[in-house]
């Protein structure tokens, strides 16, 4: 059984980090004001705290270093190149699919090959790596991004960045399968501001053939723990349109909203 004070670490913690997530702007409100707007006092009930967290992928590979990351991937046979980005502790820029799964923006291919959005953290990129087996599972062979990388603006030397300023999240639009048929997070999630997103009591509304499909996707990789931090269009506006899948190092907790 967890201990009360950790599940209130892994609370105050997980608050903290959502809170830096770009939310709407209300004309009028401070801030704060608009943190405390965002944050819903339901948000305890989509975090926990996995006995064995310290096991589970997402929490395994946020600790790896540059030069082990890479090595995971050279092992696994994932094609990439070495890139740089202030606040990117492990960047890499993929240069193949991940075991038959594109992932990739909206940008023409000569975009692409410079584009920033593109870069990963290495460590995004195992977790990806893994989420390829739910995705082939499904028949996915591409998945269209917003992006991975936002480059912050005056970085500290030497500071590693967290969520997009680091590279350790994606942000997930359209899953398409081998048919050329589309699951489209802003037309076929089907979700509600603050409702469940996976586990007993949660369901598409409708439930949809692509609704149904694309909730299964995404709950199978909650249930891998592959990501600490995913958010939906069930946890605010500006996500109506996507899956942010993050890995964080230095925490126990999962955050699923």
């Amino acid at each position: 059984m967890v201990r009360p004070e950790v599940i209130f670490a892994a609370l105050r913690m997980a608050i903290a980090a959502v809170t830096a997530i770009a939310v709407p702007v209300y004309a009028g409100q401070s801030p704060a004001a608009k943190r405390a707007r965002r944050m819903s006092k339901s948000t305890s009930a989509h975090i926990s705290t996995p006995t064995d967290a310290s096991e589970t992928p997402a929490v395994r590979y946020a600790k790896f270093s540059q030069d082990d990351c890479e090595a995971e991937l050279t092992q696994r046979g994932i094609e990439f190149t070495r890139e740089t980005g202030d606040g990117v502790l492990a960047p890499v820029r993929l240069t193949g699919s991940l075991h038959g799964v594109v992932f990739r923006t909206d940008q023409s291919e000569a975009a692409r090959e410079t584009s920033r959005w593109e870069i990963a953290d290495c460590r995004l990129v195992l977790a990806l790596d893994d989420f390829t087996e739910v995705l082939r599972a499904h028949n996915i062979v591409e998945v269209r991004h917003y992006s991975m990388y936002r480059p912050p603006r005056k970085w500290p030397d030497g500071k590693i960045g967290k969520q997009h300023e680091g590279a350790l999240a994606l942000d997930a639009g359209r899953f398409i399968d081998s048919t050329g048929t589309v699951l489209d997070v802003d037309k076929d999630f089907h979700g509600r501001i603050d409702a469940k997103t996976c586990g007993a009591g949660a369901a598409p509304r409708p439930p949809t053939a692509a609704a149904l499909e694309l909730r299964a996707i995404l709950c199978e990789a909650v249930d891998r723990h592959l990501f600490n931090v995913v958010l939906t269009p069930n946890f605010n506006r500006p996500h109506h349109n996507h899956f942010h899948l993050e890995v964080m190092a230095g925490v126990l907790w999962f955050l699923v909203h």
